[in-house]
């Protein structure tokens, strides 16, 4: 369990996505309809409940907004995973209507994650290299009026 990480996704969908498209998400989620006939040994975003390393919650959401779907994956993964993780998240990224961070990957150790940032079509890993942090413990969240 030494190598897990934490991989979180929080991306919309266009509601023009094809019905074995939703079928394949619904199969990785562990959903009802859902379809794996792509090459998947297995679901990839089935986990519920507790995170035994990560710590919070493992989720796995599709939900329709009216205006296309809203999907949000919280799961613990190792690197054994890493070539079916990525072959989903560039699935997800040439489909997307997401433009900017879409999630992160986090060793369940590091302190600060690599961003996944989806533009054009595609996604990239961008990879946060701090000199220094400066913290405040009195403003967890900036006050924009101050």
């Amino acid at each position: 369990m030494a190598d897990i990480h934490e991989l979180q996704l929080t991306l919309d969908l266009p509601d023009s996505l094809p019905p074995e498209d939703l079928a394949l998400l619904r199969w990785h989620l562990g959903q009802e309809g859902g379809r794996g006939d792509d090459g998947y040994a297995y679901p990839l975003w089935g986990g519920r409940g507790p995170a035994l390393r990560i710590g919070g919650a493992l989720v796995g959401e599709l939900h329709s907004d009216g205006a296309g779907w809203a999907l949000t994956v919280r799961q613990e993964v190792h690197p054994d995973e890493f070539d079916d993780l990525r072959r989903m998240v560039l699935w997800l990224g040439a489909r997307t209507t997401t433009v900017g961070a879409v999630g992160y990957l986090r060793f369940h150790e590091a302190h600060f994650p690599d961003v996944l940032i989806a533009r054009s079509g595609s996604v990239r890993r961008a990879v946060l290299r701090v000199d220094e942090v400066v913290e405040s413990a009195a403003e967890v969240i900036p006050d924009p009026y101050a």
